[in-house]
């Protein structure tokens, strides 16, 4: 049988009823965990591979240089900047892999990477890879 720890009876419990608060905590949690994974949003990356020998430039891969100024180059190749699109679109018209690799210089903002990036991507091409500078020799 169970006893209560009242002092008298017919007076009010001082204690606290903490499962209907506990209840309404399990409920909050979930809701939270259910919210937090529909919000998990990320973009697609490729990671290059591991191998520290240098990769060797395939003769089909195309560079896209940002320089200061803002300037390019495509594979040493001078393009203005308002021929860009036009360029790259045509370079583009008649290749079945569309892949272009993205070089800033040293100083260049990254929103200028970024609008040769989405330059990239408006004249068609499919993947952007960006070439990492390479580590000062010590």
């Amino acid at each position: 049988m169970g006893m209560s720890a009242a002092a008298a009876p017919g007076r009010p419990v001082s204690a606290i009823n903490v499962t209907p608060m506990i209840d309404v905590l399990l409920v909050l949690l979930i809701i939270f965990m259910v919210v937090q994974a529909g919000l998990q949003r990320g973009v697609r990356v490729q990671v290059p591979p591991t191998d520290p020998s240098p990769a060797v430039q395939r003769s089909t891969d195309l560079v896209l240089e940002v320089l200061p100024g803002p300037a390019f180059r495509l594979n040493s190749q001078p393009v203005p900047a308002a021929r860009l699109r036009a360029t790259l679109a045509r370079v583009y018209a008649g290749r079945p892999r569309k892949v272009l690799f993205v070089k800033g210089a040293d100083g260049v903002p990254y929103s200028a990477v970024v609008s040769a990036v989405d330059v990239g991507r408006a004249a068609g091409v499919e993947v952007v890879g960006l070439v990492p500078r390479q580590a000062p020799e010590r």
